[in-house]
């Protein structure tokens, strides 16, 4: 197992889970909002300091696509669709992962089902894996409180959204220092 803490842009991969148009309506409009802007905050960061990123979507046909607000900042990205709830059951999944970037950092829905299975298929994978606390959600959050702990006791770590893009950043000094900072405000 990898024994680095922090992350690294340069060995990191973004993982967006089914952040989809008929799923969303059935988690709580509050933590929905949050989840949605922090990916979106994720994806934006991602793009400024070249971190590849893989989205999925949980049956496209019955759950529709990628929510819009947060479609627009692919580049070069198109969604993996899947039926299986561990993206890394999808063989598609698998051939995007890149064998140099061991630090993958997951966000999306829903916490305790799709999120929880992909973290624990990249460990056992002996992947790294960054859970953005705050980026993912679950209809009833007791199952996200229950998945994370989970998630921590199996190995990965717990963040958020304004660590990890500080993290990918390291330096004040780094090209893309202003332009993440004004996504945070």
């Amino acid at each position: 197992m990898l024994t680095k803490l922090l992350l690294q842009a340069t060995q990191s991969q973004l993982v967006l889970i089914d952040m989809q148009v008929k799923l969303a309506p059935v988690m709580d409009l509050v933590a929905m909002q949050a989840v949605t802007k922090n990916c979106a905050i994720l994806l934006q960061a991602a793009n400024l300091v070249q971190v590849p990123t893989i989205v999925t979507e949980q049956y496209p046909q019955g759950l529709g696509d990628t929510l819009p607000e947060l479609k627009q900042y692919f580049t070069n990205t198109k969604p993996i669709a899947k039926t299986a709830f561990s993206a890394c059951a999808e063989p598609t999944f698998k051939q995007h992962l890149y064998s140099d970037k061991p630090q993958i950092v997951l966000a999306g829905m829903e916490a305790h089902i799709c999120v929880l299975q992909t973290a624990l298929g990249l460990l056992n994978a002996h992947k790294q894996v960054f859970v953005v606390e705050d980026a993912i959600v679950s209809r009833n959050s007791t199952n996200k409180t229950n998945a994370v702990a989970r998630l921590r006791d199996a190995g990965c770590i717990i963040t958020n959204t304004e660590s990890l893009v500080f993290e990918w950043l390291a330096n004040a000094n780094h090209e893309a220092f202003r332009a993440i900072s004004k996504l945070i405000r």
